[in-house]
């Protein structure tokens, strides 16, 4: 049992609810495990101003809504109630009477609940989960500067151990964690974990923001899954949806019998699209409930960050709508100035109780400043997700080779504005699902030229600036579409040419990892520079990416059609040997073998405003990595596990085809 900081008694902690400003409000609301007078029991707490009266219901009255009665404090409409003798695992809801009747309602608040269908609340004590963190947790900086990959994860779909039965997440605790450190990855972004009723939603329909899902185990379960990807230098990323919510009659719709959690006004609280409620996001305990949320997360959970879903849809009042269906501002304008103002509080907030944090916007539109601070007039957030960018070389890779020259802007247009904004490039989970098909199969051509296609797009990618983000199953070509209710097809590994895309990601993930070229300067233009991007009717491009230290760039060539193009000029910037230090062809990945030799050699030939030049081979449906070994006379370290190791993987099987 433990004693919280603050009590739903304290007129100060009902004012900062009420000013939406109580950002641990969660301490004060819900079902709390205390001692009072020498007494355990579990003291409860709920938001409900225009219920007539509410009670307490579970297993331990059962559910008769007479016996435990609770006393609403004041005129804050607030309700509560301590109950003597109750324990942790108790099943609980409230019912509240209403002008039109009494109805039961799951603790919006509430840190645990039942596993569906079934929706009772579970009293949790929260804390008391003991973390092996430290280390994680004072090391912790800022990733402007840093390598961030991300892997982005269906808990529930990432492996079974039969149709539709999960691994808990101790299980997952051992094998992604593990999985996710084999691959290279630096983070693991789980769709959204708080409690939803249908598994179809992925979680983007929640019930309950302050209850882990019971889907997969406990709280501290969960926990016990952060702690360890923390353990292993693994960051941990969470989904996270404040801006509309399912209509269950369990959930926050309607709460008190008036709308609540919703506005009020149905042209800005229905949201048509997706069949939810949009949140009163103007209402001050709303507030107060949102950003508490954001800071549980961080602050019980030891979450790194969170992505928070469909922004698009709290900036405009016209999003999902047609005409007649919204109402403008008070300047005329569809912009929602109150869901402005809340994702700037709700990022100044967290950013000044959690400085190392990371808050992801989804956001789809041509909002400015989304990744700018609020001082600066910018929404606050630290990364916006480049929907632009996967949205345009989606649209390229599926075209048939054939036509691409005459859409080679899909693949340049990004850079007119990629320093914007600090950006991750997201292949996300919403690109393959829906008939949109797998990357695998959106890629065009035959067989061989569908892996071809996938390893020079995720060659491409990791060159680009802006951090990165894969799906799950993308890294080893799952075919088929992704399905919520069944694991991946892992069983793919035993094919060849899965297997060695597999290896192939696995090498790129590393590489990058130790190239600080590719990631030290992600959001300047000191980090990039072209050397051709004109070459749109061989639909070819080529860039560097540059590291602080000088001699550290990488030199970046994508072929994006199935010919091999021998004797290919390519200026370079500095006179010297280079190598090749990944090569998607590579046989050792499942490609032809147009591979180069283990020295090029530039000439003094300007070439592309660069005072030197290589002559190359440039590989069928492939990207090709160059890094300079010696310039000048003098050895330039490199920073890599892969001068020898990627030169080596990706030459074992092809080195007499380099001429």
């Amino acid at each position: 049992m433990s004693s919280w900081r603050s009590s739903p008694y304290s007129e100060y902690d009902r004012y900062l609810f009420h000013e939406g400003s109580h950002y641990y409000s969660y301490e004060m609301m819900g079902a709390h495990p205390i001692t009072k007078d020498d007494v355990q029991g579990v003291r409860f707490a709920v938001w409900a101003p225009n219920a007539l009266a509410v009670g307490v219901v579970g297993d331990f009255n059962n559910w008769n809504d007479k016996n435990h009665p609770m006393e609403k404090v004041g005129h804050s409409g607030i309700w509560v109630l301590f109950v003597p003798g109750l324990s942790e695992g108790s099943l609980y809801k409230y019912a509240i009477r209403t002008e039109h009747g009494s109805h039961l309602k799951s603790d919006p608040y509430g840190f645990y609940a039942e596993v569906r269908p079934d929706t009772a609340s579970i009293v949790y004590q929260i804390q008391g989960y003991q973390w092996q963190d430290q280390k994680w947790q004072e090391n912790r900086t800022q990733s402007y500067e840093k390598p961030m990959l991300i892997y982005e994860v269906h808990l529930g779909s990432w492996r079974q151990r039969a149709l539709e039965e999960f691994l808990t997440y101790r299980e997952l605790a051992d094998h992604l964690v593990d999985y996710v450190v084999e691959m290279g990855y630096t983070h693991i972004e789980c769709l959204p974990l708080v409690e939803h009723p249908f598994d179809g939603s992925w979680g983007y329909q929640a019930t309950g923001y302050f209850a882990v899902t019971s889907r997969y185990g406990t709280p501290h379960d969960f926990m016990y899954l952060v702690d360890r990807a923390h353990q292993h230098g693994i960051g941990v990323i969470m989904d996270w949806v404040p801006g509309h919510f399912c209509k269950d009659d369990h959930g926050l719709r309607l709460f008190d019998g008036t709308p609540t959690f919703e506005y009020a006004d149905p042209t800005k609280g229905e949201n048509r699209g997706w069949g939810t409620l949009n949140f009163d996001l103007g209402r001050p305990e709303v507030q107060s409930f949102l950003i508490s949320n954001a800071c549980f997360w961080f602050r019980e959970f030891h979450i790194d960050g969170l992505r928070v879903d469909a922004v698009a849809n709290m900036l405009y009042l016209d999003y999902g709508r047609k005409r007649g269906e919204w109402r403008p501002n008070r300047y005329g304008g569809r912009e929602n100035l109150e869901g402005i103002e809340f994702i700037r509080k709700l990022n100044e907030v967290v950013f000044e109780e959690f400085n190392h944090c990371l808050m992801m916007a989804e956001e789809s539109t041509e909002w400015p400043l989304v990744s700018r601070p609020t001082y600066l007039g910018g929404l606050g957030f630290n990364y916006k997700w480049n929907m632009g960018w996967m949205n345009d070389v989606l649209k390229y890779m599926e075209m048939d080779p054939i036509y691409r020259h005459y859409h080679h802007d899909l693949l340049t247009f990004s850079f007119m504005y990629v320093f914007s904004e600090n950006f991750v490039l997201p292949l996300s989970h919403d690109e393959v699902v829906h008939g949109k098909r797998s990357l695998l199969n959106k890629m065009p051509g035959d067989y061989w030229q569908k892996f071809a296609g996938l390893r020079t797009l995720f060659g491409y990618m990791m060159a680009h600036p802006g951090k990165k983000l894969i799906f799950m199953g993308g890294e080893f070509g799952q075919f088929i579409e992704w399905k919520y209710r069944e694991s991946l097809d892992w069983h793919l590994l035993d094919y060849p040419l899965h297997a060695k895309l597999h290896e192939y990601v696995k090498t790129l993930n590393h590489l990058y990892l130790n190239q600080p070229a590719l990631w030290e300067q992600d959001l300047s233009w000191e980090g990039f520079e072209w050397i051709d991007p004109h070459d749109s009717s061989q639909s070819v491009i080529s860039f560097m990416r540059k590291g602080k230290e000088p001699g550290h760039f990488i030199i970046v060539i994508c072929n994006f059609t199935p010919q091999v193009r021998y004797d290919y000029r390519i200026g370079v910037p500095v006179e010297g040997i280079y190598r090749e230090i990944l090569n998607s062809d590579a046989e050792a990945y499942g490609g032809s073998g147009q591979i180069n030799g283990p020295q090029l050699y530039s000439e003094k030939l300007p070439w592309h405003n660069q005072p030197y030049s290589l002559l190359l081979k440039i590989p069928p449906l492939a990207t090709t990595y160059l890094c300079l070994l010696h310039g000048n006379g003098e050895d330039i370290e490199q920073r890599t596990i892969n001068s020898e190791v990627g030169y080596e993987k990706s030459h074992e099987k092809g080195v007499s085809s380099s001429s």
